[in-house]
């Protein structure tokens, strides 16, 4: 029977343990999106994990949504990606880097005037994006036409061969959270016809053709996708998820992933399936789990099968080491969301560890 501390083969890696870092926004990238010693240092304490997966990052230039994230479409961000590959495994650990694209999340004041694109011209409802001067609602996309797509998954291999030139063990897909992949695939986001619109199969074909364009580069067991099927962030929707999840998942498993990293619910709690089960029946490789899990649920979790790791979101971002705490039945540190996307090192390279504590 395995357990959260138990080795696990993600494709072609093999990790000492099934707590896995979730990809997390912080904004402490330098000047120009580079990350820098900061960021290095911040992931190379959490090296104990058995995967970090390190945050959203830009696949292509201008399209970044947040002030202060990453890119890996420049020598100056692959050199700075460098420093933070080489000390977590200093350090003893793995990381992979989540490959990502805004979409209609942008906005033009963070991306040199450009206006965001969409599967369909419809607009995010409610919210917007923060600013130095304030939030800013978002704007109405521009539909991304079919001509332009070949463009876009060349956009993501070039950004796989940045991420190995990085020295990343590997690199996740972000098709989650109402981000481009997210919302070619969700018919509530697109609306369109044309080989990327309409019926299942063709909105799926362009999350399909990236992870295929990204493993091209790094081989497949190298690469994960993360999934949010039930997820109405960002005016999220679709008819039928059930059968989107499904869909996907058959559609994925011959492929021969490193894994497949899927939210098991709804931020805004309003949209309910068993995800997971679905997934653990139609996907035939390494299943990740993510939302809301105590220790003790994860390790559920893992020795019945359901699922073969857990990552930790949020909880992680105040305990760098978490493993340890959780073998050790310790108590985690709670995390300052005040710091979460402030930049500094404060609530980012200065959380304590047990063994900190004990001398």
């Amino acid at each position: 029977m395995p357990t959260l501390f138990s080795p696990l083969q993600l494709g072609s890696l093999e990790v000492p343990n099934r707590i896995l870092m979730a990809p997390l926004t912080r904004c402490r990238s330098e000047a120009g999106d580079v990350p820098g010693d900061l960021i290095a240092t911040h992931y190379a304490q959490w090296a104990s994990a058995g995967l970090l997966i390190a945050e959203a990052t830009m696949a292509i230039p201008n399209n970044c949504a947040f002030m202060g994230a990453p890119g890996i479409h420049s020598e100056a961000q692959v050199r700075g990606w460098r420093k933070t590959t080489d000390a977590v495994h200093a350090a003893g650990g793995r990381v992979y880097l989540q490959l990502w694209h805004g979409g209609r999340a942008c906005h033009s004041l963070l991306n040199g005037g450009m206006q965001p694109i969409a599967p369909s011209a419809i607009a995010i409802e409610g919210g917007g994006i923060h600013m130095p001067e304030g939030p800013k609602p978002y704007e109405t996309p521009r539909k991304l036409p079919d001509d332009e797509i070949p463009e876009i998954i060349e956009g993501f291999r070039r950004a796989a061969e940045n991420a190995h030139r990085a020295g990343f063990d590997g690199v996740e897909v972000h098709g989650a959270n109402g981000y481009l992949l997210d919302q070619v695939l969700r018919d509530g986001s697109n609306r369109c016809g044309g080989s990327y619109g309409g019926g299942l199969e063709n909105r799926s074909r362009l999350m399909l053709e990236v992870v295929d364009a990204v493993a091209s580069v790094f081989g497949p067991g190298r690469v994960g996708l993360r999934l949010s099927p039930l997820n109405g962030f960002s005016s999220m929707r679709d008819s039928d998820l059930v059968e989107l999840t499904n869909h996907l998942c058959h559609a994925l498993s011959p492929r021969g992933l490193s894994y497949l990293h899927v939210m098991r619910a709804d931020f805004l709690g309003q949209q309910h399936a068993d995800v997971l089960g679905l997934a653990r029946r139609a996907f035939h490789g390494p299943l990740v789990a993510n939302m809301g899990y105590s220790p003790g649920e994860a390790a559920l979790a893992v020795e019945s099968g359901a699922v073969d790791a857990v990552a930790f979101g949020t909880a992680f971002l105040a305990n760098p080491d978490m493993p340890a705490r959780i073998q050790a039945k310790a108590p985690l540190n709670t995390p300052d969301p005040s710091t979460f996307y402030t930049g500094g090192a404060k609530g980012y390279t200065d959380c304590p560890t047990l063994a900190a504590a004990a001398r």
